[in-house]
């Protein structure tokens, strides 16, 4: 890790109080809406565009080269849009609660409200950290390095197509009726079980690349190793593969078997 002072500058410090006081008004009032909704799913929508507007806040008041902010902020801004666009619609396209969200409802009863409040402050958490790193990379004197650059710019547009493809090809195979109860195997799902966050997760290197000699830049890969904790272990592919197994059984249970959990690669047998 780097050896170099902690950032001190007092507008920088006090934009992380501002940026979680937001988050949590913002959080508590998801979590009131799903209450009256019964629908938790804009939690997600929360997290991306909590993330993406504390990211965007910390880079507008940093002193850091303004080429380095501006890159950031249209790489964290179309990340964090494109996301909550996609949960977004993904809702309004559903007339029924999340899979995962509704079996902890059922799973809870009662209780679900509670567990709900301390998911949405967690979701308000996960942002407040995930936007870190921009705030390091909002501070960062410069200069940059134009193959570091590149090599940042050429990862997240990678991440973002990848991403995209991943989601357009899931929405597409569900939209089908006739694809009811099946696993979709088209495009890069042919590949990996879980491209989406596979292309999430490589998303996040992006941001190690542009802190490159910024004070406490090292400490910025830490995000993609957080992400993929929580997409491997917390979040994400445990509760989606025990929902995928439960909806579609051995249908499902043979993708497993024949295809790479995250990292896209050639199917088996």
């Amino acid at each position: 890790m780097t050896s170099e002072p902690i950032i001190n500058d007092t507008l920088m410090v006090a934009a992380l109080g501002h940026s979680a006081l937001v988050l949590l008004v913002v959080c508590m009032l998801g979590w009131l809406w799903q209450i009256v909704s019964k629908d938790a799913g804009h939690a997600d929508v929360i997290w991306a565009l909590g993330l993406g507007g504390s990211a965007l806040y910390y880079l507008a008041l940093g002193d850091g080269s303004l080429v380095l902010r501006l890159v950031t902020a249209a790489l964290v801004g179309f990340w964090s849009l494109r996301l909550a666009g996609h949960i977004a619609s993904r809702l309004r396209s559903e007339d029924h609660e999340d899979g995962r969200y509704a079996a902890m409802r059922d799973a809870l009863g009662s209780k679900v409200h509670i567990f709900h409040l301390f998911f949405f402050l967690m979701q308000g958490l996960l942002a407040w950290l995930f936007a870190l790193p921009h705030w390091v990379i909002a501070s960062h004197p410069g200069p940059v390095s134009a193959w570091a650059l590149l090599a940042a710019v050429l990862v997240a547009v990678v991440a973002l197509v990848g991403e995209t493809a991943a989601d357009n090809t899931l929405a597409r195979w569900r939209a089908d009726p006739a694809n009811r109860g099946k696993t979709c195997r088209e495009g890069l799902w042919r590949y990996s079980r879980h491209p989406n966050y596979f292309f999430e997760w490589l998303h996040w290197f992006s941001y190690p690349l542009l802190a490159l000699g910024a004070p406490l830049g090292g400490w910025v890969w830490l995000a993609p190793a957080l992400m993929i904790v929580f997409l491997w272990f917390v979040t994400g592919i445990p509760y989606t593969e025990k929902q995928a197994i439960k909806s579609r059984g051995d249908d499902y249970r043979d993708y497993q078997r024949t295809t790479s959990p995250f990292i896209p690669w050639r199917p088996g047998q």
